[in-house]
């Protein structure tokens, strides 16, 4: 199992710290304040903890004040407790028969919690709209969402609901993922650890694998910015071994190759 650094969270205080102190500096600049303050740490190092907690140097704007950036800093808004900020996104697939099916993921920047994977051939604004409303019915509204400028996510029925909760939008810049990088992140481990390595028989296998892997994750997976623990391991769900992703059985399909619920 790997080995928690003992100084990773210092070592991302003092990033962050330095990144709101100088604005304009990216991580090589950064790197080398560290090691003037003491630190010995690689430029890979940094540059991974760089990208994890969303920074950026902002390109150059027109002089309005500071008031373009809420602090004259680099960062953008960073989730400080749970429900402060949300994020979702979009993930695309496909089934056996070529056939593409999307993916609606939500989580929750600050426990790295996957709330939802919601998998359906087509996701529209109501989708979305319907997804929100059932996981803040559950888990209260959060006092931020962040997430592209697709339509589904700048539709007027979404931003209007949103508005009338109470809930601010965060859209990032176009052609910048990297501002939403906590779901950019998750959105990669998704594909990396299942959908890479799973054809998916019909659309209905494919929400049940998918969905398995989210509790796998949320309840078992060790996550390294947590300090190699899952984001809720406190939630009553079935054991480890039962929530460990493997691939359905023969005898777990049923005739017509649909997977049954296990």
């Amino acid at each position: 199992m790997p080995k928690v650094r003992d100084d990773e969270a210092a070592l991302t205080d003092g990033i962050v710290r330095l990144a709101k102190q100088y604005g304009r500096y990216g991580y090589r600049r950064i790197r080398e304040m560290l090691i003037a303050d003491g630190w010995r740490v690689s430029v890979k190092r940094v540059y991974r903890i760089w990208r994890r907690e969303g920074l950026k140097v902002p390109k150059k704007q027109p002089k309005r004040g500071r008031l373009w950036l809420n602090d004259g800093s680099c960062i953008r808004l960073r989730p400080e407790r749970p429900n402060h900020v949300w994020s979702y996104d979009f993930v695309q697939d496909q089934t056996e028969d070529k056939r593409p099916f999307r993916m609606l993921t939500v989580i929750d920047e600050y426990t790295r919690r996957c709330l939802a994977i919601v998998v359906a051939r087509r996701l529209r604004s109501d989708d979305v709209l319907h997804c929100l409303t059932d996981l803040m019915s559950r888990h209260g509204p959060p006092e931020h969402i962040r997430s592209d400028n697709g339509p589904e996510f700048v539709a007027k029925r979404v931003r209007g609901w949103l508005g009338r909760i109470g809930v601010k939008t965060l859209y990032i810049e176009p052609g910048s993922p990297w501002e939403n990088g906590y779901c950019e992140s998750f959105n990669s481990k998704l594909r990396d650890e299942l959908l890479e390595g799973e054809q998916f028989s019909t659309l209905y296998e494919a929400q049940v694998l998918i969905e398995r892997w989210r509790q796998h994750y949320n309840a078992v997976r060790p996550h390294s910015s947590l300090g190699y623990r899952p984001p809720a391991p406190e939630t009553i769900l079935p054991s480890a071994s039962d929530l460990a992703y493997a691939p359905l059985r023969p005898d777990q399909m049923l005739a017509d190759g649909s997977p049954t619920l296990t």
